[in-house]
């Protein structure tokens, strides 16, 4: 059986460009002005796609204005074991287009692998998906299929749809197409995500902005304040250090190596790599503090006078152990408590959301780690993901029976988020294969 799925995949991967190349071209940024037609566009494709092969399909707008397709196809017999494949139609903004090698919404191949916006996270797993359900054909197992439209803004609305409809989310093996392997050929499970809090800090010192020259050196400076407060969560060696914060947490999963995690992070010769503790700790175990924001004149724009109010947006993550609720009120009090000069502050959540941690010990993690190992040919290693999916630890909440497992595309040279964004074919094919296996193997 598995020689004659890794045969079908393997005929299938010229739709599977296809299929890519079509969904790239949709430009679904979500919240971004004018880009309505295109995030709609993306889900009728999707649905379309879906209901070609056999699942009743649903579009729905969500809470957050995104549209959100849900499918479902029954099994083989009322008892059949239930499968949720999901991914996510929604894509970053390119940035400037002028940076990338080829046109963002356009699918590119170069030195063998396919560039695009959305081409890894998410299309590539979305893709993955349809390739695996057309390879397995009429599985045994039932198969539900979830596929949302503002998981790069935060996924409320599908969050949203799952508390007030869990019955589309009901399965017994919930497979998360949004991550990807620690390297090239490696077969990875996520089992480990950080949560995250966003939050802005605002200072203001004067009623307006006065000049430097006459006032520098006594009037209490914003911008000054507002860098003293924003050194003190990191110290010199790089750790966070949020006051009541825990940050020396270890990870016993798969390693990361020093020289590996320079080269995906591009980290420039003569660098230092930041922490105490290992990559693996410092990106999947520990907590870590990124300032994503600063409001602030521009260079060009300055003006030789003393700021009166400045802002950051910080990006707090929170690994597994950790309430992210509780780590926001330790960072707005540690703000509040190390910037200096009695200046007014002011610290407002954006966003927060759960950590995860999944269990890994059922019979659905059994049979995908016996699929990845048959498709690759390697042994399976267990990861953590630096990033967030808020919506597992929903999922958690309204199928409390379900194993969740977290795999995709999405290995390192992907380059998700930024320019130049690719997907290597050999990645999308090896885990259609398995998602095509284990879909076989579970019914």
């Amino acid at each position: 059986m598995s020689t004659e799925l890794s045969t079908r995949v393997a005929e299938l991967m010229t739709r599977a460009r296809a299929d890519l190349t079509e969904l790239v071209a949709y430009r679904s940024v979500h919240l971004e002005p004018g880009s309505g037609a295109a995030c709609r566009g993306a889900a009728e494709w999707t649905a379309k796609a879906c209901a070609e092969l056999g699942f009743e399909v649903e579009v729905i707008e969500t809470s957050d204005g995104s549209p959100a397709v849900v499918g479902y196809r029954p099994g083989a017999t009322a008892a059949a074991r239930t499968v949720l494949l999901y991914s996510h139609h929604d894509v970053q903004p390119p940035g400037p287009e002028q940076r990338w090698s080829s046109p963002p919404f356009e699918l590119t191949e170069r030195a063998g692998r396919w560039y695009g916006r959305g081409a890894a996270d998410c299309k590539g797993n979305l893709v993955a998906h349809l390739t695996a359900l057309r390879a397995a054909g009429a599985t045994g197992c039932a198969v539900r299929i979830v596929a949302e439209g503002s998981e790069e803004a935060g996924g409320a609305g599908l969050d949203d749809l799952a508390r007030q409809r869990p019955e589309l989310f009901d399965a017994d093996m919930i497979v998360i197409g949004d991550t990807g392997n620690v390297a090239v050929g490696t077969p990875t499970l996520t089992t480990s995500l950080r949560g995250v809090v966003n939050a802005k800090v605002t200072v203001r010192a004067l009623g307006s902005a006065v000049h430097s020259g006459q006032f520098g050196g006594a009037a209490p400076d914003a911008m000054a304040a507002l860098l003293h407060g924003l050194a003190s969560l990191r110290d010199a060696a790089g750790d966070t250090t949020i006051d009541g914060v825990p940050g020396d947490q270890r990870w016993t999963g798969a390693p990361y190596p020093p020289e590996v995690f320079r080269a995906d992070a591009t980290a420039l010769p003569g660098t230092e790599l930041l922490g105490t503790g290992t990559p693996a700790d410092m990106v999947w175990a520990r907590p870590a503090v990124t300032v994503i924001g600063i409001d602030a004149p521009g260079t060009a724009d300055a003006v030789a006078a003393v700021i009166p109010e400045a802002a950051a947006l910080l990006n707090l993550r929170v690994p597994p152990g950790l309430d992210p609720r509780a780590a926001y009120d330790a960072l707005a009090a540690h703000l509040r408590a190390h910037i200096p000069w009695q200046v007014e502050v002011t610290v407002e959540a954006q966003a927060i959301g759960a950590p995860f941690a999944a269990a890994t010990d059922g019979p659905g993690y059994r049979a995908l780690t016996a699929a990845l190992r048959t498709a690759y040919g390697a042994e399976v290693v267990r990861s953590g993901q630096g990033g967030s999916i808020p919506l597992c630890t929903v999922l958690a909440e309204v199928v409390p029976r379900a194993e969740i497992a977290l795999l995709g595309v999405e290995e390192p040279l992907c380059r998700i988020h930024a320019v130049d964004e690719s997907v290597d074919p050999e990645e999308l094919r090896r885990t259609a294969l398995a998602e095509a296996l284990f879909l076989t193997d579970f019914a």
